[in-house]
């Protein structure tokens, strides 16, 4: 039997970040339509934006990130995905941006980076342990 490896959950994390960088690019896209070129309220606009980036980030982490972890349903998982990381990032991004858009005064682009910056960690570790979790 061969020791466990560190490059495992490394490999890992780096694929997790590497399919959120493009689900950021992808958030980022959508704010800037919605908010700007449709004229949603901002906070609406952050809400729907993060949205599309948990779609696109839950089928790239099935079949980038947890390939190994066996899907069973998709549509169940997906839900479990939208409910835990989709909850984090909806609320804690809406309520981040708002509170560093407010309170801060930075503009709704920048508040909305670095609220994506503070609910990733908890999003990788909902996604590892609840959602694509280990079947013994």
């Amino acid at each position: 039997m061969r020791p466990p490896s560190w490059r495992g959950p490394w490999l890992r994390w780096l694929r997790f970040n590497a399919v959120g960088a493009i689900g950021m690019g992808v958030q980022l896209a959508a704010l800037l339509f919605l908010e700007s070129l449709l004229r949603l309220d901002g906070l609406l606009a952050t809400a729907l934006a993060v949205e599309t980036a948990v779609i696109h980030n839950f089928v790239w982490h099935e079949r980038f990130t947890w390939p190994d972890r066996p899907a069973g349903n998709s549509a169940a998982r997906f839900l479990k995905f939208n409910i835990t990381t989709g909850s984090v990032s909806i609320l804690g991004n809406v309520a981040l941006t708002a509170f560093f858009h407010r309170m801060g005064h930075l503009p709704y682009w920048s508040a909305n980076l670095a609220s994506i910056a503070i609910c990733s960690l908890a999003n990788f570790m909902v996604s590892d342990r609840v959602v694509f979790e280990r079947k013994s």
